[in-house]
Formats: structure tokens, sequence, C-alpha cells
């Protein structure tokens, strides 16, 4: 079961091909944490595959999983960036945009045949990649006295917290990341430590 502090996601980019009478369907895979992120992603694609017919893309954003775009560059309408977002959804994939450019092969495929290349090649592109479960965390600073260093190492380890910076000198200072669900639980711990302050980082 997946809890409300987890996501699927893709670990890195992929790629992947289709072919389908005489058209060329190209799917580039990414992941990406904001919609600021598309623009130049799609901008490199154009670039790099000018003469392409269709640049068709579907992105899936967010923890709760609710913010999706679709585009179908020109191809009729529900025949591309709607299959490529239903193999988002089936996958229950988030913060992952998937751009499929096709080149044209002289051969209508008709509304059928483009929906499943879009489908097909989308669903290519995340076999290639893998696919990981990420936590919702939210981040940390505690400030401690030196001699609090084994106590405040020992919680890191025992909640397998992320260390995201840290520096000791006479006042030290860790940067943690927590899951979220795990939040009241450890800052608990830190709290009950003698000349230990933890506040959340903004």
């Amino acid at each position: 079961m997946l809890f409300d502090d987890t996501y699927l996601t893709i670990e890195k980019p992929s790629e992947a091909i289709f072919r389908d009478r005489g058209s060329k369907f190209l799917a580039f895979a990414y992941p990406i944490i904001a919609e600021a992120d598309i623009k130049p992603i799609l901008a490199k694609l154009k670039t790099e595959h000018p003469k392409a017919n269709h640049h068709c893309w579907a992105v899936r954003l967010g923890i709760d999983r609710s913010v999706f775009r679709i585009n179908d560059d020109g191809e009729p309408a529900g025949t591309a960036g709607r299959p490529i977002l239903n193999t988002l959804l089936s996958r229950n994939i988030t913060n992952t945009l998937v751009v499929v450019v096709r080149y044209f092969g002289g051969t209508l495929l008709g509304v059928p045949g483009l929906i499943n290349a879009y489908k097909v090649t989308t669903e290519e592109a995340l076999a290639n990649t893998t696919i990981i479960e990420k936590t919702l965390d939210d981040i940390y600073i505690i400030n401690f006295d030196y001699q609090q260093m084994n106590d405040v190492m020992k919680i890191i380890k025992e909640d397998n917290l992320i260390v995201l910076e840290q520096s000791f000198d006479n006042n030290c200072m860790v940067k943690i990341a927590i899951r979220k669900m795990q939040v009241n639980r450890t800052i608990d711990k830190f709290e009950n430590l003698k000349g230990t302050k933890i506040k959340l980082a903004l």
C-alpha cells in the first residue's frame, strides 16, 4: 500500500522508438519537479528534431498526482497527449514528463493507430528506466553542542534520516530530511536531548 508520503517516479531520463507504416515515434521520458522544467526540455527536443511533424507530450506533477497537462501538437484531439498521460496514470507515476516526437511516414494511421503508437512508445520509454519510490520529506535544522554529537548521530542513524548539510565546530549544525510520516516521532527524540534545538528549514 502507498502511504500519502510516498510517490512513484522515474529514476532517470530514458528513450524508446516505435515504427508504424513508415511513421517513426521517438519517446523521451524525464523525471521533473516543476512545470518550469517543461519548456527548456521541449525547446531542446525541437532543436534536435527540427524536421519532426509533431512534438506531443504529457506531464503529471505533484505528490497528490493532481497536476497534469497534455499537448497533441497538431495530432487529432485525444490521439497523442491523452494516451501518453493515460500510460503515466496506469503506472501511477508522477513528477514525470514524456515527449513523443513523430516523423510522419506518408501513411495515415487513423485514430486507433495513433492512440496505439503514442501509448506503446510511452510504455517502452518507461520500461527502459527504473521506477522508484520516493518519500515526501520535511527539512529540519538541528543545532546542538559538540558533546551531543553522538546522541544526535545515533538518532539520525536509527531513523534513517538523510543528512543534507553539516558543520561541526563549537556550535554544531545538521540539516536533515525527515520523512513526513515520522516527523513527530523523530522531533520528540531530538527535543529530549539537552542542548539541542530543532527547527523547520524555510
